[in-house]
């Protein structure tokens, strides 16, 4: 990626964040700012290895969905990732549909470089990783940051060991021996644990799986289950996250047909959990 297309990035990167709650240095709850700023937000436990997330512009909404299966730090990355998406590359006639591949920075799709980066200059950005260091921890030198000095950037900026481990490489704060060294203490000790013994936020570690779907989302499933585009069996578990069947519904359902038009199913995995 050019450095000019990074600066652009990062500007809106940080034009979203200046719209953001943030505590000391990281942004408090995405999920709430995400609603706040009018997003449609969908959270829902696919299972471990369905995809991660997508974000897509329906009319005059964008909706983003992520997979709350995913340990609770990996799903706010993907959040991150897909609110990239939406400001740089969305457009009334696209979607984005994020796996382990995009989401791990392994894809070598421009587009999901940049969602990447956007998402790293979202929850990390260069000055506060930078003031936190110099404040917050103690011989403050590259060389000397500890697994635990890592679970407490883990904590304050929500996000993954791993992930905080790829911004200092990125941002020469360590390099690729000190990375190592940390990934091995991590795996000697164990994230939860190191986040324990911080007195870190815990949740991050763990799988939340979060059930957060807006009442809009019932009248697309509707419209999509009469355009063929989602199975009966879909339609009938969205009901029942709000209490409803089809009969309660039967005055807004079209004939079905079998056309074999694009399963919804297909767009974010399923919703079996």
């Amino acid at each position: 990626m050019k450095e000019i297309r990074k600066r652009e990035i990062r500007i809106e990167a940080d034009s979203f964040r200046a719209k953001c709650k943030t505590g000391r240095y990281g942004v408090i709850d995405l999920f709430k700012e995400c609603e706040r700023l009018g997003y449609k937000l969908l959270r829902y436990p696919l299972g471990d290895y369905a995809d991660l997330g997508f974000a897509v512009k329906k009319d005059n909404d964008i909706i983003i969905f992520t997979n709350s299966c995913s340990r609770l730090s990996r799903e706010i990355f993907t959040l991150s990732h897909e609110i990239g998406h939406t400001i740089l590359h969305l457009d009334d006639e696209s979607s984005f549909i994020d796996d382990n591949m995009t989401i791990n920075g392994k894809s070598t799709d421009e587009k999901e470089q940049e969602a990447n980066y956007f998402a790293a200059c979202l929850l990390m950005p260069q000055d506060e990783v930078n003031k936190f260091i110099d404040l917050e921890i103690q011989n403050s030198h590259g060389k000397s940051l500890s697994a635990m000095d890592i679970a407490r950037i883990m904590s304050e900026f929500n996000v993954s060991f791993d992930m905080a481990l790829n911004r200092l490489e990125s941002l020469g704060i360590i390099d690729s021996k000190q990375k190592q060294g940390l990934d091995n203490e991590k795996i000697e000790k164990r994230v939860g644990n190191l986040l324990r013994s911080v007195g870190g936020n815990a949740r991050l570690n763990v799988s939340g799986k979060e059930i957060d779907m807006p009442y809009e989302y019932l009248e697309s499933t509707i419209y999509n289950y009469n355009h063929n585009a989602v199975p009966e069996e879909t339609l009938k578990r969205v009901l029942a996250y709000y209490k409803l069947s089809i009969d309660d519904v039967s005055d807004k359902i079209a004939e079905h047909c079998d056309d074999d038009d694009d399963d919804l199913e297909d767009l974010i995995g399923g919703l079996d959990d």
